[in-house]
């Protein structure tokens, strides 16, 4: 299953995607809002587990190509997040795009896809999403979006409670907002 949006094809993994999607997780600046980043090997396990998630589902974090040149720009989409976090479980959207791709517009236009996936496909009445506190970035993509902050900021289940990343904020969109606003 492929989705598009203008600029952007959504699709499955492929092999041509590991190099690129290495070189992503390993850059600070990509992964500046998260513990570390990522060796080659756990990139390709991340892979991996996007893929077979796609497989068994038929939906999940998807592979992101860029239209134009059929570059591998990094991931979007859905994922079943059942884990101490306020309001579980929940449909997730995430994102996550090499740097070099950032300002352009093109995560909220693939997050917008994925949405209406969750809403149109799976009949999500709800849509959340989660980053770090610090991370203004994505929380501006969400705001874009047409989410609002839940003010249930929480501390990552998966992160020491005196961690810097480890206060969490949470945003939702319902299916009649994204109706609304879309």
């Amino acid at each position: 299953m492929e989705l598009q949006t203008p600029r952007l094809i959504i699709r499955p993994w492929k092999a041509a995607d590991l190099v690129p999607f290495a070189a992503m997780s390993a850059d600070p600046a990509v992964m500046r809002y998260f513990p570390s980043t990522l060796t080659e090997e756990e990139s390709q396990q991340a892979a991996d587990r996007a893929q077979s998630l796609i497989e068994e589902k038929g939906w999940g974090f998807w592979a992101v190509e860029l239209k134009e040149t059929g570059a591998f720009i990094g991931f979007v989409g859905l994922h079943y997040q059942d884990s101490e976090i306020p309001n579980a479980p929940f449909i997730e959207i995430g994102w996550r795009l090499a740097s070099e791709y950032w300002g352009r517009g093109l995560a909220p236009e693939a997050a917008e896809r994925a949405l209406q996936f969750a809403f149109d496909e799976l009949n999500a009445s709800d849509v959340y999403a989660f980053t770090a506190l610090p991370n203004q970035p994505s929380q501006r993509v969400m705001q874009k979006l047409g989410m609002t902050d839940c003010q249930q900021n929480f501390l990552h289940p998966k992160l020491p409670a005196d961690h810097p990343l480890a206060e969490h904020c949470l945003y939702r969109i319902s299916r009649t907002e994204w109706l609304v606003s879309s």
